[in-house]
This record gives structure tokens, C-alpha cells and sequence, in this order.
């Protein structure tokens, strides 16, 4: 019986291994694109102050952030990134 029983705990271990790894992975993506909102807004000389950087930088929501990427190339504020 305790063969069965660490067999199960050795599953369930990986599971929760393979779905840290995934989350991991989502979370290191969004960090890498909120990252590229910011340079190119900083390169293109438009003011980011810290609330906008935190707002940015905390965000997790990946379609959010491929939107804010593609605005950060042609937007004159950071109200206009939001829009």
C-alpha cells in the first residue's frame, strides 16, 4: 500500500513541478514584454512616471501587454497607451 501511495505523491509532485514551470514561464514572458513597453516609451523620450511603470510592470495579462507593445510606438502619452 505505501508503494501505491508514494507513486500517487510522486504524480501529483510533477504536476505540481510541471505547473510552476508554466506559470514561470507566462510570468518571465510578461516581465520581458512589460520590460519592452517601457524601453521603447523611454526611447522614444515619452514621461513614465511610477505609477504608469508599476502599472506596467505588475501586469501579468499578456494580450494587455502585446497591445501596450504595439501602442508604445506611436503614443505621445501614457493616457494614450491605456486608451
Amino acid at each position: 500500500m505505501s508503494t501505491s501511495l508514494s507513486h500517487f505523491h510522486g504524480i501529483v509532485a510533477e504536476s505540481f513541478r510541471k505547473e510552476g514551470r508554466e506559470e514561470g514561464r507566462e510570468e518571465g514572458v510578461a516581465r520581458e514584454r512589460a520590460l519592452s513597453v517601457l524601453r521603447v516609451l523611454d526611447h522614444r523620450g515619452v514621461a513614465v512616471d511610477e505609477a504608469v511603470r508599476e502599472r506596467i510592470g505588475s501586469c501579468r495579462d499578456l494580450r494587455a501587454l502585446d497591445v501596450w507593445v504595439d501602442r508604445a510606438f506611436t503614443v505621445k502619452t501614457t493616457d494614450e497607451l491605456f486608451a
